[in-house]
């Protein structure tokens, strides 16, 4: 049976972060990594790249809330450099998710308010982050220091 008052309707999950604090994913887009590369080969500048590219996508999903990257691994499976360096690959789906919680200060009204934050992150596979599937790197987000409290 499913518990109404752990997940709001207008969430698609809730992700419970190593904090303890529950928070809501209100959005998600997933996105291939390297969908769309045409020349080249997935190095560091390219991986820069889609990142920024990531970072703006997010920035423009809700302006007005904080948007923190977690910093995605990055393997190296070749010894041998290109022009553009050696090879670096990053987990195959690109995520931007837009969360939100409780508030943060306790003197905004909780009815009235919520916290938000945009984060971008990576994971190998393209499923929606859950209460036991989460990436360990997403659950460690600081949602004390990296949110931002915000009028309903």
């Amino acid at each position: 049976m499913h518990d109404r008052s752990k997940v709001p309707t207008m969430s698609l999950t809730r992700v419970v972060l190593s904090s303890g604090r529950g928070v809501d994913l209100a959005e998600l887009r997933l996105t291939p990594t390297y969908g769309g590369l045409l020349e080249g080969y997935p190095c560091r500048p390219v991986n820069d790249l889609r990142i920024k590219a990531l970072q703006r996508t997010a920035e423009r999903m809700s302006p007005t809330t904080p948007v923190h990257l977690v910093p995605p691994p990055r393997e190296y499976p070749h010894q041998y450099a290109g022009a553009f360096g050696p090879v670096e690959l990053l987990p195959r789906v690109a995520c931007v998710g837009l969360f939100s919680s409780t508030v943060l200060d306790p003197a905004n009204d909780p009815v009235l308010h919520r916290s938000g934050l945009t984060v971008i992150w990576f994971q190998p596979t393209p499923h929606v982050p859950g209460s036991c599937d989460t990436e360990p790197a997403l659950r460690d987000v600081d949602w004390a220091t990296l949110a931002r409290d915000y009028e309903l």
